[in-house]
């Protein structure tokens, strides 16, 4: 949860870059389907279904990671970038995928995480696994001091 937090703020001062970075190159992780009203670095992110791609912007990475640990990506609906947010990198070596899941599968994956506050984005690419954290907007809405 803090390691979260800490993202997320990282990604709010360097997304700060402007819509110039986010014309940079990028890479197409996937078409996602997200069913319930999400924050994308805190700002609503509606239901319906993206394009997730992978920036070549990096942020900075949190002691003892790669450079390259924490990466910025975009979700772009109707050829349009409607939100931006932060996704860890790690090798998918070694990754054990469950029932729902097969090993290798390049389609990702949008699952609701124990709890109900988030729903994670796993995608793969070129043996590298891509996880974006998104909070639901009802969760943040309903703590005290919430944006």
């Amino acid at each position: 949860m803090i390691r979260q937090t800490i993202v997320h703020v990282a990604l709010v001062l360097s997304v700060g870059a402007g819509v110039a970075a986010a014309q940079s190159a990028s890479m197409t992780l996937g078409t996602i389907r997200i069913t319930q009203p999400v924050l994308a670095h805190g700002k609503p992110l509606a239901p319906g279904t993206y394009e997730v791609r992978l920036t070549d912007e990096s942020l900075p990475p949190n002691p003892g990671q790669s450079p390259d640990a924490v990466r910025v990506v975009e979700f772009v609906k109707d050829g349009q970038v409607v939100a931006r947010d932060a996704a860890e990198v790690m090798t998918a070596e070694g990754f054990v995928v469950g029932t729902a899941g097969r090993a290798g599968s390049s389609k990702p994956r949008v699952e609701m995480l124990k709890g109900g506050e988030f729903v994670r984005v796993s995608a793969m690419r070129d043996g590298m696994r891509y996880l974006i954290y998104l909070p639901m907007a009802n969760a943040q809405s309903s703590k005290p001091n919430a944006q």
